[in-house]
């Protein structure tokens, strides 16, 4: 089984600590039933309930604290984390929401180098609480170069902090909100902890409405000493984006969870509505929408599992996780767009009504590729790895599933944010030419061609600054790469063919879509257009097989989950 269902799924492939905080995760939400569900979204209730339970059961403090500041069982594992962030997803975004600012607000604490924050962080976790990342401002947004929050030296490791931090989920109850400034006197960047409920942090107000509380606050004259410093100049600055590579990383996975979800309530609802003397999933259009639909859930899973071995098995010298995690928090969550769209198309009015969960799917899924401009920010990112990618691979080990319970100890030791541009990756050959599959032979043909383009048809150095065409031509790489994990993950996943070469019938149509929006492009010059002509292409159709996919995997997920009322 591909999709999470959680009255069937035991975990028991994670040790018993872990299957345990998994099955009392999914027993709270289904005992506490959808009716409360919604009655709290409606009315943008606080969840105490949830931290509540989540403060008895420990459950932030041992999949949150490191090895070396919790007890037993208490370790960051991305693999045990990403199937609980699976979970929240999966009932409410507001609920993975407080976990997901948590791990940002921890992420400064456990890179910084203050052993006594990081061993009274451990207690907080430990006594239930939550935490906060004061990263953003309102001018700026997530520019850390425009930063205005001051830290001003009184001497004697003294300091005051001055200035305001904006869209601060967790702020109002966190423990610590780890935040980011810079020192008045000589413009070194820094990261300090403070407490909100100090009288010189003013809590201005939630700017969402919605049960989180997304804060704007603002510190005046707040009094901070050393204790409270956790890292300063570069070792801040870098501490604020690799904290960002491992907590957006989650964005990807929230998306999973929420699909999921909505796709049994569609499924459920269409298969047994009947119109004009034909039930709803009869309808090839119907059957098309939704096979496409599951294609692209099932290939965010894929991509995203195995995205997990990368980030889990990176080190110094294989950083190949700086393409596959910005692609997890970009490329997935505007697949679970595009997967609530097909749904939605299918369910109609059904998507409106106020007793359904998929009326926050479809706000909410909305939410994941905007948060922090996640795609423009992370595309301009993925860009910069393109060149080596296609024409200057790297020699590394196969990398198998990376299962195993254990600290995820170099997410906390990335080290220097800096040259990006020369990290290399193994040839995507490798995993293309491991499989002979129709869609998967047209999908390649339509990379060569990209490839053509990229030696014969270079983006000049005006179209090299067009943020606009970048875009376009990163999405293409971008599915480049999204294939390549797909088919590394069919083998250890055991996918079969019907199913990846269905998927790969989509992500023809779509390097077909997005060939023809770089052909449109104001700037595209004749070479450029006439291969982005030749890069547009039709699936191998096999209605057989098709008809396969929808019986096997579509329409066998009916009524397979309906969430406790």
């Amino acid at each position: 089984m591909i999709l999470l269902n959680p009255k069937q799924k035991t975990y028991d492939h994670l040790d018993a600590r872990s299957r345990e905080i998994m099955l009392k995760t999914i027993n709270f939400f289904e005992k506490r039933g959808k009716k409360k569900l919604k009655e709290d979204d409606h009315e943008r209730s606080w969840y105490a309930d949830f931290l509540e339970f989540i403060r008895q059961e420990n459950i932030f403090y041992t999949l949150l604290t490191p090895s070396p500041y919790g007890q037993e069982n208490c370790y960051w594992d991305t693999y045990r984390n990403c199937e609980f962030n699976e979970i929240l997803g999966f009932y409410g975004l507001c609920y993975w929401y407080t976990w997901q600012v948590s791990i940002l607000g921890l992420g400064p604490i456990w890179m910084g180098t203050n052993e006594a924050a990081k061993q009274k962080t451990g207690k907080l976790l430990a006594d239930g609480g939550i935490f906060a990342f004061g990263l953003s401002e309102k001018k700026h947004g997530a520019d850390l170069y425009s930063t205005e929050m001051m830290l001003t030296p009184l001497g004697e490791g003294k300091y005051v902090a001055d200035g305001g931090k904006y869209y601060i989920g967790n702020a109002n109850k966190a423990a610590f909100v780890s935040v980011f400034g810079k020192n008045s006197d000589t413009g070194e960047y820094v990261f300090f902890t403070a407490d909100p409920t100090h009288p010189n942090y003013d809590l201005i107000k939630n700017v969402t409405n919605s049960q989180n509380y997304v804060a704007e606050f603002g510190l005046n004259a707040y009094p901070v000493t050393d204790a409270d410093i956790l890292s300063v100049g570069q070792q801040a600055w870098d501490s604020a984006l690799n904290t960002i590579n491992v907590g957006k990383f989650n964005l990807g996975w929230a998306s999973i969870g929420i699909c999921t979800h909505a796709f049994y309530e569609a499924i459920n609802h269409a298969s047994h509505r009947n119109l004009y003397k034909t039930y709803v999933t009869d309808f090839p259009h119907i059957r098309q929408l939704f096979t496409d639909a599951f294609c692209r859930l099932a290939a965010m899973k894929i991509f995203s599992s195995r995205a997990v071995d990368y980030m889990r098995s990176a080190s110094a010298d294989d950083r190949r996780y700086l393409l596959f995690n910005p692609m997890v928090k970009m490329k997935v969550t505007t697949e679970g767009e595009k997967v609530i769209n097909l749904l939605w198309d299918v369910i109609a009015a059904k998507g409106f009504e106020k007793d359904t969960y998929f009326e926050m799917a479809a706000r909410d899924i909305r939410a994941l590729p905007k948060l922090e401009g996640t795609v423009h920010v992370n595309m301009a990112l993925i860009v910069k790895f393109m060149a080596n990618y296609f024409f200057n691979p790297g020699k590394f080990p196969e990398i198998h599933r990376q299962d195993a319970p254990a600290n995820d100890d170099f997410l906390f030791n990335q080290g220097l944010t800096r040259k990006l541009s020369g990290i290399q990756f193994h040839d995507y050959h490798l995993a293309y030419d491991s499989v002979d599959l129709p869609n998967v032979n047209v999908f390649k043909a339509q990379i060569e061609v990209f490839r053509e383009f990229l030696i014969n048809a270079t983006p000049d150095e005006a179209q090299s600054k067009d943020i606009g065409f970048l875009l376009t031509l990163g999405e293409l790489f971008t599915l480049v790469a999204y294939g390549q994990l797909l088919l590394e993950n069919a083998k250890i996943c055991h996918i079969e063919d019907d199913l990846m070469d269905q998927m790969f019938d989509v992500m023809v149509r779509d390097f077909s879509d997005y060939a023809l929006q770089l052909y449109s492009k104001p700037s595209s010059s004749e070479d450029q257009m006439a291969l982005c002509l030749k890069m547009i292409k039709k699936p191998v159709l096999d209605h057989e097989k098709f008809s396969r996919v929808f019986d096997n995997y579509v329409y066998s997920l009916r009524d397979t989950y309906d969430m406790s009322q």
